[in-house]
């Protein structure tokens, strides 16, 4: 009878009767040594092993297994997770090779669930319902600790043999048969739960109104009058610029204070790590990506890597795949859906993460070694407000011309200098978009990613202050590839500007909750920070233009004391601005060693000009195309600064 039930339920699934073992028979590897094939000596060996790795005594070596043991007690994890991380044996064998133990049936394709598989609980718990004739049963594939309890209940099971598959089918299974509720997730959950903070809601209907009626009123003031009109914008764009100068004068200043380094923490203390990874056209950098994720100095078992790709997008799959990668690698499909943005792939990996902490790369990033293990040493002293630590961009490609030099002086100032400062100060931070480290439970508390913002750190940075968490700066340096060509430039910063401008829309909407939630304060440095970003680019050069006509063709000579005083207002303005710019460059030049790049900062104003032209085009597109996401290529660097190579 029994038999003739376990063959009827492998028909039902349409699985080979040999999936099926028999337990306790051991089939040896013949690949082995003569000397470990003999199956009395497995059996034999096999009782010295913890119970989770016992049954692969006869497909691995005794050394392997023993290494494996040591490296658990020292990382404290289990030796399963640990020749799985390594790779000593593929997911595949490892979960046969239970099902042998076991005597259940090894489920080798994605099946179809019953309902009321949670996604994505059922994947954490490692185990899901199975509809068949007979009724619901688990598919199993346990994983950490629920390895030896589902080994505990295969020798307990008299009746009904139990299904085991690996947690990539297991996943792919329960993601299938979740699809619509992942779809509302990954790109619908934060405006359905906080309307006011997503970029898909629109502006509410007053606020649409009283912009118009502003316009208006612009329009009837530059007809009648003009002059006032002329002061007034004077008065408003001076100010803003002032406090921009101001904050990042302040910012600049405190960043000089060293930070505080951590205890470096024992692999036993160190938590399980994220790294999420969203890949789309990638497959000419993978192999280097990978590599430089393998080189990262941080226990192989308690890494978690999510790489996320497109559904469509089979090339960079293809290119994944014949890396081989070990199970420390995740593969996740987004669905297809709108909109197709770098968020919402994001989105799509956040429920399966497993590390307490989770940190972000973009593909052509090569972190720090250490990195992983600084954030963490960092969190573990940090208060518990602390949400996100934001790592130091550095631009690695500096030899590719003069994009990428000013690129690099760029980002000097900023992650060097800026966003420290703003740190000590504990004054909101627009982050950038990779090498964010948070403590996962706090990103998934404030709803993980807007889908439909295109710079979705920025929001992210700012999201994270309203709803009273921290954000630190961390003194480890990711190396990344700028565009080096113009096009390629324009329409990457195209993008951040609508972002940017989506950002500012998306947290001003409400003045006075933003002011209530982040205090008068730190939302006067939020406000000077986004619009001066926003603003700078849109009306800087207009005003300077038009001022320096003025003065040069004698159209404009102080006559007033409030022409006089408006005057000086504007040569304050210029001056301080700078050399306050200069200032911030300069210092991050010094930090970053990038001080024999000092004869390209006269270039900085042509560099500007075209940030200019670029928010222009990117404020027309926020109204034509507003969620449309500018793909930056990557791997088309010539040189490497880090490791001193010219390519091609």
């Amino acid at each position: 009878m029994r038999l003739a039930t376990e063959a009827g339920l492998g028909a039902e699934l349409a699985l080979p009767h040999q999936t099926r073992a028999t337990p306790r028979r051991i089939a040896v590897d013949p690949t082995l040594p003569a000397s470990s094939r003999d199956p009395r000596a497995i059996d034999r060996s096999a009782r010295s092993w913890p119970a989770s790795i016992a049954f692969l005594a006869p497909i691995l070596p005794p050394g392997v297994l023993s290494r494996a043991v040591e490296t658990a007690q020292r990382q404290g994890v289990t030796p399963a997770c640990v020749l799985l991380a390594e790779g000593a044996i593929s997911e595949e064998a490892f979960y046969r090779a239970l099902a042998r133990a076991c005597g259940a049936f090894f489920v080798d394709r994605q099946l179809r669930l019953a309902p009321g598989s949670h996604h994505p609980h059922a994947i954490h718990a490692g185990a899901a319902p199975l509809a068949t004739r007979q009724g619901h049963r688990l598919l199993h594939a346990p994983q950490g600790p629920d390895l030896e309890r589902f080994l505990r209940l295969a020798a307990s099971a008299a009746s009904a043999p139990l299904l085991v598959t690996t947690p990539t089918l297991l996943m792919e299974s329960v993601r299938s048969a979740a699809r619509d509720d992942e779809l509302f997730r990954i790109s619908g959950a934060l405006g359905a739960h906080n309307p006011a903070l997503s970029a898909a809601t629109p502006l509410p209907p007053r606020l649409v109104i009283g912009l118009q009626a502003f316009g208006v009123a612009l329009v009837f003031a530059l007809a009648t009058a003009p002059n006032i009109l002329w002061l007034i914008a004077s008065l408003f764009v001076s100010g803003m610029f002032l406090s921009g100068i101001v904050l990042r004068g302040f910012a600049a200043f405190a960043s000089c204070k060293p930070e505080r380094r951590a205890r470096p923490l024992r692999d036993v203390e160190l938590p399980v790590y994220t790294i999420v990874a969203a890949l789309h056209r990638e497959a000419n950098v993978a192999a280097k990506f990978i590599a430089a994720l393998d080189a990262l100095d941080y226990p192989r078992a308690k890494l978690d890597i999510l790489l996320v790709l497109e559904e469509s997008d089979a090339e960079t799959r293809a290119a994944l795949s014949a890396l081989d990668l070990p199970a420390r690698y995740r593969i996740i499909v987004a669905p297809e859906g709108q909109p197709r943005t770098k968020p919402r792939a994001l989105n799509a990996a956040l429920p399966l993460a497993r590390g307490a902490l989770l940190t972000i790369y973009d593909a052509e990033d090569e972190p720090e070694p250490d990195q992983l293990r600084l954030a963490a040493a960092r969190f573990a002293l940090a208060p518990k407000r602390v949400a996100c630590l934001q790592g130091r961009l550095v631009i690695d490609n500096i030899g590719d011309g003069w994009l990428a030099r000013l690129f690099a002086i760029e980002y000097a100032g900023l992650f060097d200098v800026l966003n420290p400062g703003l740190a000590f100060l504990r004054l909101p931070i627009a982050l950038g978009g990779t090498s964010n480290h948070f403590r996962t439970a706090i990103l998934r508390r404030v709803g993980g990613w807007d889908a439909w913002n295109v710079t979705e750190d920025a929001d992210l940075g700012l999201r994270l202050s309203r709803f009273g968490w921290r954000v630190e700066a961390l003194a480890s340096a990711t190396h990344e590839e700028a565009p080096a060509r113009l096009a390629a430039w324009l329409g990457q910063r195209r993008r951040w500007m609508k972002g940017w401008m989506q950002t500012l829309a998306v947290h001003f909407r409400e003045p006075g909750r933003f002011i209530a939630e982040l205090g008068a304060l730190r939302a006067g440095a939020a406000a000077a920070l986004m619009v001066s970003v926003v603003l700078g680019p849109l009306v800087g050069p207009l005003f300077l233009v038009t001022t320096a006509y003025d003065v040069f063709s004698g159209a404009f000579y102080p006559e007033t004391a409030g022409q006089t005083a408006l005057a000086a207002l504007w040569a304050l303005v210029a001056s301080s601005g700078v050399v306050s710019t200069l200032a911030m460059l300069t210092l991050g030049m010094q930090r970053r060693g990038l001080v024999g790049l000092w004869p390209w900062i006269p270039l900085f104003p042509v560099y500007y000009a075209l940030i200019s032209w670029v928010a222009w085009r990117a404020l027309f597109e926020w109204f034509s195309e507003p969620f449309h996401w500018e793909k930056t290529a990557h791997g088309l660097a010539r040189t490497s600064r880090r490791n001193g190579r010219r390519f091609g």
